[in-house]
């Protein structure tokens, strides 16, 4: 898989996993990065001792500073442990997302800035929803010299966005520091919650995502950006007779990126079939979607639904974990 730079990345953080089995999932090779977002830190937050003796220590802080420290000492410390990827230029990332409450352009520039520098590593990225204010605080942290992992894009007009942003903040930051490494970026293609929800109407077995997200794909590698690379999200399988890793599996790219939870990995690890999926044509993918209009689905309108419950759902979670730590 490293012949045609194809990364896998664990989509879980919690704080003894990051002492036990991550240090071992690095060490073996089978992943080199990490995210995480506000639905993967309640469930570590809330259900996990670990985090007791710092909730005790921090436990007068207000809530939100809690939860950053909480957080930003995990993300420190799977940090530190990819470093030794980072520095070979094997990746290495991990991923923090800004409070998914801030819809103001300046006060995600200011979060993403106050964590990059709270945490002090060069291989974190500051992940920011594909919304018009965040597209705006991508480029402003580029500039800055900053990682970003845009999240939740569904559609191709948020890609396009993204890459804009991206192109921008790249630019300007060539300009101040030539000769230096560019900032990386990534874009975080949502794919499997697609299919939960045409499936059935549609009569076709996850397949929208696969076509969406290929044609995203197609789109950030013809942008020949060197600094941004496509990262497929969402893709672990819930409620379905799909093999576990299908996600992987269909959209194994070369120059791409797959995050997954850890059950995902270890299924597609334990296939041993890490041969690259040929794909699809840009026939055939147009062919597919105009059937899927044909069949009633409005592509704009399904986009823009994913896209309003992802960032309910970050916001709920979110919430969560500041009332938990009240």
């Amino acid at each position: 898989m490293k012949e045609i730079n194809f990364s896998l990345w664990c989509d879980f953080l919690e704080r003894d996993f990051i002492n036990s089995e991550f240090i071992e999932l690095i060490q073996n090779g089978t992943i080199n990065g990490a995210t995480s977002n506000p639905s993967i830190f309640k469930n570590a937050i809330c259900n996990s001792k670990a985090y007791s003796e710092l909730k005790e220590k921090f436990g007068k802080k207000d809530t939100k500073k809690l939860y950053e420290i909480l957080a930003t000492n995990d993300i420190k410390m799977a940090a530190s442990k990819m470093l030794i990827n980072y520095a070979k230029g094997d990746d290495g990332f991990v991923s923090i997302e800004v409070d998914p409450n801030l819809t103001l352009a300046s006060d995600i520039i200011e979060e993403g800035k106050r964590l990059y520098n709270a945490i002090k590593m060069p291989n974190v990225m500051i992940k920011i929803p594909a919304i018009s204010s965040g597209f705006e605080a991508m480029s402003e942290l580029m500039k800055k010299g900053i990682n970003v992992n845009a999240t939740l894009i569904f559609s191709d007009s948020q890609a396009k966005n993204c890459l804009e942003a991206f192109k921008e903040g790249t630019k300007k930051y060539s300009k101040r520091f030539p000769q230096t490494t560019l900032p990386q970026g990534v874009i975080s293609v949502f794919v499997s919650r697609f299919d939960r929800m045409l499936d059935e109407q549609l009569n076709q077995k996850a397949k929208f995502g696969i076509y969406n997200a290929t044609n995203i794909y197609n789109q950030i590698q013809n942008a020949n950006q060197s600094n941004v690379r496509t990262l497929f999200a969402s893709t672990g399988v819930k409620g379905s007779n799909l093999p576990a890793h299908y996600y992987i599996k269909e959209l194994l790219y070369p120059n791409s990126i797959n995050t997954a939870p850890l059950d995902t990995i270890k299924a597609f690890m334990a296939s041993g079939d890490f041969a690259p999926k040929a794909l699809p044509s840009s026939d055939e993918i147009s062919a597919f979607m105009l059937n899927a209009q044909e069949s009633g689905v409005d592509y704009n309108r399904v986009c823009t639904q994913l896209l309003d419950e992802g960032l309910e759902a970050f916001v709920v979670a979110f919430d969560e974990i500041l009332t938990s730590l009240s």
